[in-house]
């Protein structure tokens, strides 16, 4: 190409860059403006472009930038603007799910997230909620969620609706009570298919108490075995509820979906505006960032909170300065300038420990003086275990994963306990069985840990003979029967759910369990549900997986408790050659003494390798021995060299043997493996 031609394309170049800058300095774009500029510089680099050209695309790309900064500003502006405007407490709806295990909770959850659009569709999946995995494989909620989500309702208006998804198990029932209390409504789903468990009837009471509106929503309608009409008048007949205008849907094909959003704005009543109130919010759940400290979930019932503000906890009396607040969204984390009265958001105050933001605390304005919200509890410990590493050498870092788990976990307690069997451990409390599975998983799976776990016990109450009363979680700190006046232990209400058919089997299970017989009534034709009041104790062994099994599975359980009873309760301990094995001893009714008795010396008897002596075995309470067995001894054949002779030979050889052994016995120790501990821990479990 010529000359002249090569200098005519450059124009022709320069001038389509020139009107790229100017066509988009008047749309106020940075992007291609830069663009322009960056191909200006190269083609001046290139050409030795005239200082003139450059200068007028230089100011055709600054007018594009301060256009767009303008513009950028005029939107943030407008922004604030709207989400100034945009509260309206009457267009505000705070709910929450109600169901049974695998009654559809969660999947419901995903298409009232879908339908409203509050996720992008490439980032939705099932059980978007649930964010454990412990959580995705058991298909239960552990820990609590909430997502908010703007629906355009049919009559043309914006509503704000705030889901929290709470745990429904018993272990979490205050947690549970909190989360409900944040709520104004409640969807009740039933699974068609299946009717009314265990686990709905005590969370929908616990609605009712908090006066909550229920909406009935009839789940799983396109299964064949789907009754719509019988699991309604199963709910009327079992709740009380009228089921009337119940929704019958399907969370799986978003059948009906569109009608419970519009229940929930018609039937659900939006918070009291109290915003000229001074600052009262509701913590209903927490959680530590390792970046951020304590993230705090709450609920404002009173007034307005802002970034900046110094606020108080009235229960833990800690005072700090909010960072940040924001809305909780499906997406995560949406940080806003104010949360108002009504709303449902998080806040962010650097805090360092979960203990100092707990769950039904409530969050004032430091110095306000304001009365604190009802209902708040300390979490209390039911169950206790120890916890041993298989390694001695992995002590450590259990202390460190228990103290991690800790700092999200504030009703987990644990204290260092030496065990003569297992070494060095900790002595846990928990809410409950499920809680103590939970912590026991995520302890073997996120910290790679092999833990030994003892069988669960509960709490006692002993009172001494000087009038002061002790708690006692663990056998070896009970004192002895001269010392004690009573044993008191903690009694639940336990209420079973099954088809008639099992019934009998049933109340057989309870009654050996040394329940006591409430109640018996048919639910429909063909459930029953059987009311049994019984120690606690008995229900964390093994009585779940025993009634199931008796059921076949359709059976469910429901248990609250009532409080301490006292009852004729021993120490049983075991004797091995004579000493105690400590990690062996357990707490059980006098009447059950034998019989725990003799199972666990017959499997010590079979576990425990034959020494060169008689090793007796015995269970003991105090100096009475009410089960025992026998290792013989192993027996070396003194006789074998004798092939002849006297027998006087051989009864001073037989008489030499009898006194080693004697003397053998006397000094004599017995090492009893740790597999005979662990089989005999299992034993107990499901005594």
């Amino acid at each position: 190409m010529s000359k002249q031609g090569r200098m005519a394309r450059l124009a022709l170049v320069l001038q389509c860059a020139g009107l790229t800058a100017a066509a988009f300095s008047a749309h106020g774009s940075a992007l291609l403006s830069s663009s322009a500029s960056r191909r200006v510089h190269a083609l001046r680099h290139d050409h030795a472009l005239p200082d003139e050209r450059l200068h007028a695309l230089q100011q055709a790309r600054h007018r594009s930038v301060s256009c767009m900064a303008e513009g950028s500003s005029r939107a943030v502006a407008s922004v604030a603007n709207a989400d100034e405007s945009d509260y309206k407490p009457e267009n505000i709806r705070n709910f929450c799910i109600i169901a049974h295990i695998d009654h559809g909770k969660s999947t419901l959850a995903d298409r009232l997230l879908e339908t409203t659009r509050s996720v992008v569709q490439r980032e939705m999946k099932s059980q978007l909620l649930d964010n454990m995995d412990l959580e995705r494989e058991r298909g239960i909620t552990i820990k609590l969620q909430a997502a908010r989500m703007d629906y355009f309702a049919e009559d043309g208006e914006k509503y704000v609706l705030n889901l929290i998804d709470t745990p429904g198990h018993v272990d979490f029932s205050y947690e549970v009570s909190r989360s409900l209390q944040a709520c104004e409504g409640a969807l009740l789903v039933v699974d068609a298919s299946q009717g009314v468990e265990a686990q709905t009837i005590a969370n929908v009471f616990l609605a009712l108490e908090s006066n909550l509106e229920i909406i009935p929503v009839l789940n799983k309608i396109d299964l064949p075995g789907a009754d719509v009409d019988m699991v309604a008048a199963e709910v009327e007949g079992t709740i009380g509820l009228d089921c009337t205008d119940a929704i019958p849907a399907s969370a799986k094909t978003g059948l009906g979906i569109s009608d419970i959003l519009e229940a929930i704005v018609k039937r659900v009543p939006p918070p009291l505006p109290a915003v000229n109130e001074p600052l009262r919010a509701l913590v209903f759940d927490s959680y530590y960032d390792p970046y951020r400290g304590v993230i705090v979930f709450i609920r404002l019932v009173d007034g307005t909170l802002r970034k900046g503000d110094k606020v108080h906890f009235s229960a833990s009396g800690t005072d700090t300065e909010v960072l940040e607040v924001g809305v909780l969204t499906a997406g995560g984390q949406r940080p806003a300038d104010v949360l108002r009265s009504g709303e449902v958001g998080y806040m962010n105050g650097g805090i360092k420990c979960v203990d100092d933001a707990r769950v039904g605390d409530t969050i004032t304005i430091t110095g306000s003086g304001s009365e604190p919200l009802p209902g708040y509890q300390e979490p209390i410990p039911v169950v206790y275990c120890g916890l041993f590493p298989v390694e001695t050498t992995q002590y450590q870092l259990l202390r460190e994963s228990l103290e991690k788990l800790k700092l999200n976990d504030a009703a987990l307690t644990f204290e260092p306990e030496t065990s003569s069997a297992m070494g060095f451990g900790f002595r846990c409390g928990f809410l409950g069985l499920l809680h103590m599975e939970i912590v026991q998983e995520r302890l073997e799976r996120e910290y790679d840990l092999d833990l030994i776990v003892t069988a669960p016990s509960v709490v006692y109450k002993v009172q001494l003979n000087g009038g002061d009363e002790v708690d006692v979680d663990s056998p070896s700190k009970l004192v002895d029967s001269d010392m004690r006046q009573s044993i008191s232990e903690p009694y639940v209400n336990i209420e079973l759910f099954a088809p008639k058919e099992f019934s009998g089997t049933l109340m057989e299970l309870a009654q050996q369990r040394r329940g006591e017989y409430k109640d018996l009534k048919f639910i429909t034709e063909n459930r029953v549900s059987i009311t049994y009041e019984m120690p606690l104790a008995e229900v964390i062994t093994d009585f779940f997986d025993e009634m199931k099994s008796r059921s076949r599975g359709y059976a469910s359980m429901e248990y609250s408790l009532l409080g301490y009873r006292q009852n004729d309760l021993v120490r049983l301990d075991i004797l091995i050659n004579g000493e105690p094995a400590g990690p062996l001893a357990s707490i059980v009714h006098r009447d059950n003494s034998h019989s725990v008795g003799k199972g666990m010396t017959r499997k010590l008897k079979e576990l425990i390798p034959r020494q060169q002596f008689k090793v007796p075995i015995q269970a003991a309470i105090g100096q009475k021995v009410v089960a025992s067995s026998v290792i013989s001894p192993m027996r070396k054949d003194v006789l074998a060299k004798c092939y002849g002779g006297d027998i006087t030979r051989k009864k001073k050889l037989l008489q030499k043997q009898a006194k080693g052994k004697k003397r053998m016995k006397a000094i004599g120790k017995v090492n009893v493996p740790q597999e005979a501990f662990m089989a005999v821990l299992k034993l107990k479990e499901g005594a």
